[in-house]
């Protein structure tokens, strides 16, 4: 075994002959002994890394989700988000598929034989919906926009029977006047500039809470800025949001959707009723992330 002094070691390494010492004093260099006062250093040490050198960032639930994806990971979270949001958003709005449906669809891209027949639009919106996550998580650090909600807007309804009718505009704001719980919405001549102010005043924001996107997603769906779709529209834009901002995400469940319901409806007298709502849909997945050894900010 060839040695080699300090100041060679240090020429080698490009660092400074201090440096070089204070590492064999530490004990960071294997190998390394002293002989009076004279440091003799194996020839194939390895130079320590510093100690302070900075630590690659924790992985974030986005993180996990885009190497997820790309993995075509079964069994994580990105499958499992996939079927529990597709499938809670799509039966909120009347789909009849079932949990286990959904998730056949997702793994097999096949749909599972039943005793009842299935409506072809169920099917559909379920993989379209399936596509409008992938592009949540593909554009999460976008700025939010009117042209990234009508793209969402047009993956999922592109194919359905609504995409045939005339008077349907897939990826584009209604023709037609409608209602959402009873109460009139915006005119369509009013949802553009309503829709614009909506996202200035929203995007002009420093720090966005999830109060903001709650605050956000209540006038998003007074606007109700397309025919058909609005519900899974904004829930999706929610997610989105959550994602960017690093906040815990939620996924409004079925069983929940009357609390939801009367969370929009009473928003102007009493916003704790939707808050709470979302609050205890966002404790449900943190027991997800818990489960998946995700870390997150409380």
């Amino acid at each position: 075994m060839k040695y080699l002094s300090v100041k060679e070691v240090a020429l080698i390494w490009n660092t400074s002959e201090r440096s070089v010492r204070n590492y064999c004093a530490a004990g960071r260099v294997e190998g390394a002994f002293l002989t009076g006062k004279t440091w003799n250093i194996p020839e194939n040490a390895e130079k320590p890394e510093r100690s302070n050198k900075s630590k690659p960032a924790p992985q974030t639930l986005l993180d996990i989700l885009k190497e997820e994806k790309l993995a075509h990971v079964s069994g994580g979270i990105y499958h499992k988000i996939q079927i529990e949001l597709t499938y809670n958003s799509n039966h909120i709005e009347g789909s009849r598929l079932t949990h286990d449906q959904t998730r056949f669809i997702f793994e097999t891209n096949t749909i599972g034989l039943s005793e009842e027949g299935v409506n072809v639009d169920d099917i559909i919106e379920t993989t379209t919906h399936f596509r409008c996550i992938d592009e949540i998580i593909r554009s999460a650090k976008s700025p939010l926009s009117e042209k990234f909600i009508k793209r969402l807007h047009f993956i999922l309804k592109t194919g359905t029977s609504d995409s045939k009718k005339d008077w349907f505009a897939v990826g584009d704001y209604k023709k037609l006047p409608n209602e959402v719980g009873g109460m009139q919405t915006a005119l369509p001549e009013e949802v553009s500039a309503k829709m614009k102010k909506l996202l200035d005043c929203y995007n002009a924001k420093e720090n966005v809470t999830l109060h903001d996107i709650i605050e956000f997603h209540v006038q998003f769906e007074l606007i109700h800025p397309f025919q058909d779709g609005n519900g899974r529209v904004g829930r999706l834009i929610m997610f989105k949001e959550c994602l960017k901002h690093g906040i815990v995400p939620f996924i409004i469940e079925d069983k929940i959707k009357m609390f939801y319901y009367r969370g929009l409806k009473e928003w102007n007298n009493e916003k704790g009723y939707l808050i709470d709502t979302v609050l205890s849909a966002q404790d449900i997945f943190k027991q997800y992330l818990d489960y998946f050894r995700i870390p997150y900010n409380n």
